[in-house]
């Protein structure tokens, strides 16, 4: 059954290919597609940050989740790796690469503290 899917198959990608070279359209890296797939990718939480979440009851919803995607965005393109973000009264550390948030505070947990291992910061 594999074989006829894959011949059946093969014929209708060779025609997308030819449609898409006819009409002058370029085909895209596999770094250019890597790019975009990880532009799109969704926000990660951590085991640590999802326990921190948790202990200072800290709730997002998908709007704000959205804020954080475009705030990790905005940093990939500055070229930062480790990023702080602020947002409203919540605080992340984040992994700009891995679209990782590592931990969480809120504003008012943070008087006196420092932050180590980032290269920049995105206020949103």
């Amino acid at each position: 059954m594999n074989k006829v899917i894959s011949t059946t198959i093969r014929p209708i990608e060779n025609q997308k290919l030819k449609a898409i070279q006819s009409r002058g359209i370029e085909q895209k890296s596999f770094a250019q597609v890597l790019d975009h797939v990880v532009e799109n990718q969704e926000v990660k939480f951590s085991k640590h940050a999802l326990q921190r979440l948790e202990a200072r009851n800290i709730q997002l919803n998908s709007t704000e989740v959205q804020k954080i995607k475009e705030a990790l965005n905005k940093a990939q393109q500055k070229g930062i790796k480790e990023t702080l973000i602020i947002m409203d009264q919540k605080t992340f550390v984040a992994s700009v690469k891995n679209k990782t948030i590592i931990t969480a505070a809120t504003r008012d947990m943070l008087e006196d503290s420092v932050f180590t291992n980032i290269d920049g910061a995105v206020i949103i």
